[in-house]
């Protein structure tokens, strides 16, 4: 066999096993029955690509270990889907190797079409707690960007004072989280969906606290007020940028659209709290 067509076909041949081994480790320690199946279904199909190489090639491969721990952990620590949709989204180079290989065996598209169709439609169907409470947690998160970045921004101006400011933001953060799960709980209660009304009201919750922490701590951390605040600006873009990417990932959505619409609304609420926090702070000639 031409070297050319040798190697990307080892390469391929590679790439099914390593995946059908990530596939069947998770699937080994899940526990809900359904999500193994389809796990289990993933991880045959990438075996019978791997024997399709193999039978070419007639060569046996070896999976990376190093892509096998890397996704295992990805999908253990950060959730099943989003793993999982991570890896399969990664493999530029296996799409690119693919097409080189279909220009000398064009029979072998099946296995390219199974990849983009059958498999993708299997990984939807993987049923996970996280991604049914998402909007929850989108709704924790996206209140508290706002609000608070818009709250702390506010008074910096008012009390430049990074304590007082520190203080003031964790009372209003933590009140703030307590209502917002409290809405959330109503809200899921009154609608005909199939969320836990009190495990939604938690994620909406933890989410909230979450970002009210990391907001809040370079108050506690460096002493002056408008050094702190550019900081948490600054961590605001981190969470929204990293949350916007994970949503992405896990439900196939833009990335760009919400990652810029959500930071113009969180900055552009904290420039105006700023100002209304400057007039605040002349109109009542507070000085902290």
């Amino acid at each position: 066999m031409d070297e050319k067509l040798r190697n990307p076909l080892l390469t391929a041949q590679k790439n099914e096993i390593t995946e059908h081994f990530i596939y069947l480790k998770l699937a080994k320690t899940i526990k809900d029955p359904h999500n193994q199946e389809v796990l289990e279904a993933i991880a045959n199909d990438e075996l019978k690509h791997y024997h399709y190489w193999e039978g070419l090639t007639e060569a046996s491969v070896k999976p990376s270990q190093y892509k096998i721990k890397k996704y295992f952990l990805i999908a253990k620590i950060l959730g099943l889907t989003f793993g999982i949709k991570l890896m399969e989204n990664g493999e530029k180079q296996a799409q690119v190797n693919y097409e080189r290989i279909l220009q000398f065996l064009p029979d072998a598209r099946f296995i390219k079409e199974d990849e983009e169709k059958h498999e993708k439609h299997l990984i939807n169907l993987i049923d996970e707690e996280r991604l049914i409470y998402m909007g929850s947690v989108v709704l924790g998160l996206n209140d508290a960007l706002v609000e608070l970045t818009g709250a702390l921004a506010g008074y910096t101006l008012a009390f430049q004072n990074a304590r007082l400011i520190a203080m003031a933001g964790l009372i209003t953060g933590i009140a703030a989280s307590f209502s917002m799960a409290a809405s959330e709980y109503i809200s899921t209660k009154t609608e005909e969906t199939a969320k836990n009304p009190l495990k939604a009201s938690v994620y909406t919750g933890i989410a909230y606290v979450l970002a009210v922490f990391l907001l809040i701590l370079p108050f506690l951390v460096f002493g002056q007020p408008l050094v702190s605040l550019l900081i948490t600006i600054l961590i605001a873009i981190l969470i929204i940028y990293l949350f916007n990417f994970y949503i992405s990932v896990a439900k196939e959505i833009s990335f760009k659209k919400r990652f810029l619409e959500m930071a113009l609304i969180s900055l552009g609420v904290a420039a105006l709290s700023f100002g209304i926090g400057f007039l605040v702070s002349r109109i009542f000639n507070i000085q902290v």
